[in-house]
């Protein structure tokens, strides 16, 4: 049986594939950055496993996460999807994404791209830290506090410092797998 970070065992088959496949890998398509910044803002609160078995009702609700059109959402739309069984029905997450979108567009119109602009506090490259057990990663780092300061400063929400670490190891910006874990020897 492979070793994991997390993601174990019979129940959790849709968090190892997470685990295994996406989690740690850098993601440099400004979409699937956007995706992942309103998934691990919707998640504030929650378990991951929760959000991924509502992914593909966030992907129909949010216009596969295309950020032009969820920036142009209505508050009507909104409002409907606060009773969407789809998604995890909290009003200040649903609407905190639209807002997201508009402050994404902004970052992109400013600096080329949001992967640019993301990837920019890293140094362009993946940070690979070397935890001998997962219980030793930190909830949140000096570049996630600067990250989701700028974040907050550009008019995002849902982006504390926590949720933002989280979404830095979610899109590769900083690869968290312990050293115990199958995916550093083999992938």
């Amino acid at each position: 049986m492979k070793k994991r970070c997390f993601g174990g065992g019979a129940r959790q088959e849709l968090y190892a594939e997470y685990h295994d496949c996406e989690w740690g890998v850098p993601v440099h398509d400004d979409r699937k950055l956007f995706e992942m910044l309103v998934l691990e803002g919707a998640q504030a609160g929650l378990s991951w496993e929760i959000i991924l078995q509502r992914r593909e009702g966030y992907r129909k609700a949010f216009h596969h996460f295309d950020p032009i059109k969820v920036a142009a959402m209505s508050d009507e739309a909104l409002e409907a999807l606060c009773h969407n069984p789809e998604i995890v029905r909290n009003c200040l997450k649903i609407y905190g994404a639209r807002q997201n979108a508009q402050a994404f567009l902004n970052i992109q119109r400013e600096f080329g791209s949001f992967d640019r602009y993301v990837w920019g506090f890293v140094g362009g490259a993946p940070m690979h830290n070397q935890w001998k057990q997962f219980k030793d990663v930190p909830i949140t780092t000096r570049e996630s506090d600067l990250l989701s300061k700028d974040l907050k400063s550009r008019g995002m929400t849902f982006v504390g410092s926590k949720i933002v670490y989280a979404y830095m190891q979610a899109v590769g910006l900083v690869n968290d797998h312990s050293l115990e874990c199958w995916t550093r020897t083999e992938k």
